[in-house]
């Protein structure tokens, strides 16, 4: 029997001289076993067999804010004052004629 080193260090026997070397798969058994345990989840709901009732209502609880003293901020703001008038004022507008093509012949 020959032995053989492979990439990764672990040491493989043959039989006839060939090097045989095992690979995993790459996705990890753990994510294989947790997808197919939520699929046999959802279909148990599915299919009827879990079926979940509710036995009592929810409720909030009470909440009672009680504040005492205090006091809102005081501000003394001085703005610039604005005069909002009206005046009439006369605006020359230009005059525009138009006329279809049609016409110009």
């Amino acid at each position: 029997m020959a032995e053989h080193e492979t990439r990764d260090g672990r040491v493989v026997e043959t039989n006839d001289g060939r090097v045989v070397e095992t690979r995993s798969s790459t996705t990890p058994v753990w994510l294989i076993l947790i997808l197919v345990v939520v699929a046999l989840i959802v279909a148990a709901f599915g299919f009827g067999f879990v079926k979940i009732d509710q036995t009592k209502s929810a409720k909030l609880p009470d909440v009672k804010v009680q504040t005492s003293g205090g006091q809102a901020p005081a501000f003394d703001v001085n703005t610039a004052t604005v005069d909002v008038g009206t005046k009439t004022e006369t605006v020359q507008v230009p005059t525009v004629s138009v006329t279809k093509a049609d016409e110009k012949k």
